[in-house]
């Protein structure tokens, strides 16, 4: 299940990025700075609540379906430009290879296009991260290029930019994802 963060996760956050720092250290920037002391996490997942209310930037907590435990992270974010988002995305080691990130970055893609109104969704990966490099692949992204020395963490390096663009969506493997998507009262609008 994908949602908002809301700061009562704080404690479930905590242990999947405890649970995965090492292996997050070498793609996420933020990881350089743990550990995080649970008061600056809940202030963290405040500011992403705010952000996500104000409709400025769209973060997700992605949950077990019961929401006993964080599975990882992802997010609508909207630095990509008017009328795009960029899809980032991590999920906890210990359950990664399970098509978990595949999932949530294909049920973003639909919400990006169907209820966002967006004209382009972009995916920016390291190359030399080869399992976060097969998500794009596999959902029908197009490889626009390699840019250099886009990414500054830890030193600056190359980035691959994948693009879908809204009329390729319906022929991708991302339109074939199930989703339910709710509002905040909780009324079906996908």
């Amino acid at each position: 299940m994908l949602r908002c963060w809301d700061p009562r996760d704080a404690p479930l956050l905590a242990a999947a990025v405890e649970a995965s720092v090492e292996e997050l250290r070498p793609w996420m920037p933020w990881a350089a700075d743990e550990p995080t002391t649970l008061e600056q996490r809940v202030a963290l997942l405040r500011r992403f609540r705010g952000r996500f209310d104000l409709g400025e930037e769209f973060v997700y907590g992605i949950f077990e379906s019961d929401e006993s435990a964080v599975v990882g992270g992802t997010g609508l974010h909207t630095r990509a430009g008017e009328h795009a988002f960029e899809i980032g995305y991590w999920i906890r080691t210990d359950l990664g290879g399970r098509g978990l990130a595949t999932e949530a970055t294909a049920a973003l893609t639909r919400v990006a296009f169907e209820l966002c109104a967006a004209e382009r969704v972009d995916i920016r990966v390291d190359p030399a991260n080869a399992r976060s490099l097969a998500i794009p692949r596999k959902l029908g992204f197009v490889e626009e290029a390699t840019l250099r020395r886009r990414l500054s963490y830890p030193e600056p390096r190359d980035v691959v930019l994948y693009t879908m663009l809204r009329n390729e969506v319906d022929a991708s493997a991302a339109s074939a994802v199930a989703l339910e998507a709710y509002d905040a009262l909780g009324k079906r609008v996908l």
